[in-house]
Formats: C-alpha cells, sequence, structure tokens
C-alpha cells in the first residue's frame, strides 16, 4: 500500500525533511530514484531534454560505478544530482553506523548536499547521524508518487497519479529503474505535454 499524495500530518511529523517547494512558483520538480542505469536513464534525459525540463536524479552509488558515463551525461545534462546511498539500504531495517557508511560512501562518487533515503524510511536517529557527518546536507522526500514501481498499476492508471495531483510546487517521484520502465516509458512523456500544456516549468532541487 502507497498514497499518490503525502499526508499533511506525515510532513508535520518529519518537518526537517523537504516533501514541496514555494508553492507560489508555476514549477514542477521532477525527482528520479534509484538509477544511472542503461536505456531507461538515457530514455529519461532524451525526454527532459525536448521540454528544456530540468530535474533531480537519486542516484545509487553502486550504479555510478557501474555506469559512470550516464551519470556524467546527467551532470553535463545540467541536471542536479543527489545521494540514494551505496546499496539501496532501507533504514528501517538498518543499523545506523552501517547506514552512515554507506552514505557516506556513496557521496564519495556524488559529493552532493541533497539526499533521500531509499523507501522513503529513515529513522530520526539516522537524520541526526548523516547531518552530523554533513552539516550542510538537505534531506528530499516527495508530495507525489507515481506509483511507477508498481508492477501491478495500469501505465494509465500511473499517469492519473501524477496528472490529477500534481500542482505547483510539487516533489514528483518517479524512477529510472528496469522494473518501472513499462509503466515510466508511457507515463513521462505525456505527463510532460500535459503539464507543458498547463503552462508550467521543470526545475532542478538546489538549495
Amino acid at each position: 500500500m502507497y498514497l499518490v499524495k503525502t499526508p499533511w500530518l506525515l510532513k508535520k511529523l518529519y518537518p526537517q525533511l523537504t516533501w514541496d517547494i514555494n508553492k507560489a512558483d508555476r514549477c514542477i520538480y521532477l525527482t528520479f530514484d534509484d538509477g544511472p542505469i542503461p536505456i531507461v536513464t538515457p530514455f529519461v534525459l532524451n525526454i527532459l531534454k525536448q521540454y528544456h525540463a530540468k530535474a533531480t536524479f537519486f542516484c545509487i552509488g553502486d550504479n555510478i560505478r557501474k555506469h559512470p558515463d550516464i551519470f556524467e551525461q546527467i551532470k553535463a545534462d545540467g541536471h542536479a544530482v543527489g545521494n540514494h546511498t551505496y546499496n539501496h539500504l532501507k533504514g528501517w531495517k538498518t543499523d545506523n553506523l552501517t547506514y552512515l557508511d554507506n552514505f557516506l560512501q556513496a557521496d564519495e562518487l556524488i559529493g552532493s548536499n541533497l539526499f533521500r533515503p531509499p523507501y522513503g524510511r529513515i529513522t530520526r536517529s539516522q537524520v541526526k547521524l548523516l547531518k552530523e557527518a554533513r552539516p550542510d546536507l538537505k534531506f528530499v522526500m516527495w508530495n507525489i508518487l507515481s506509483g511507477d514501481f508498481d508492477m501491478d498499476l495500469w501505465p494509465e492508471s500511473c499517469l492519473d497519479n501524477v496528472t490529477k495531483n500534481t500542482t505547483a510546487g510539487d516533489i514528483v517521484l518517479f524512477h529510472d529503474s528496469l522494473k518501472a520502465f513499462d509503466r515510466l516509458e508511457f507515463v513521462l512523456p505525456e505527463a510532460m505535454e500535459y503539464w507543458s500544456k498547463k503552462g508550467y516549468e521543470f526545475k532542478s532541487i538546489m538549495f
């Protein structure tokens, strides 16, 4: 089970995490988790380029190690990058020191002050530990979850998730992963066209 739109109560419980950005700007913040990988990440980059859009990619360190050329292309295209741990660790099931070490291992490759915990699952003590290690760190969550990772979800339903719920200032979560590609390949160009006609801009997240 997952919620497409993040409930206000969760945001209130974790105010130190970023869930959305200035609602006054007519802008949508597209984010992509779990890359970089062949086929899917280049597809995303191509679609973004068609719409002169900038996005933020939360990358897994081990995927950067395997595909450094794609990681460099993300940056060359002017997108922001963020840390998503080295091995996509689930914070709730990982001891604090292991989690910190995995974050730092990825940080050596990524060097970003943006971090998104895999699965959105991180403990308060892990937040504190990572902030102590890197005081400038910003924890970026999301306000709209596309559901593209859900292999039982029809692509059309995934498209409805984002087009019917996204408004100005929202951080939208997609995945540049093989698991999500059946839905992402359909949804991303359709959603970009829809939002563009509505007059939205697409910016990277920067603090």
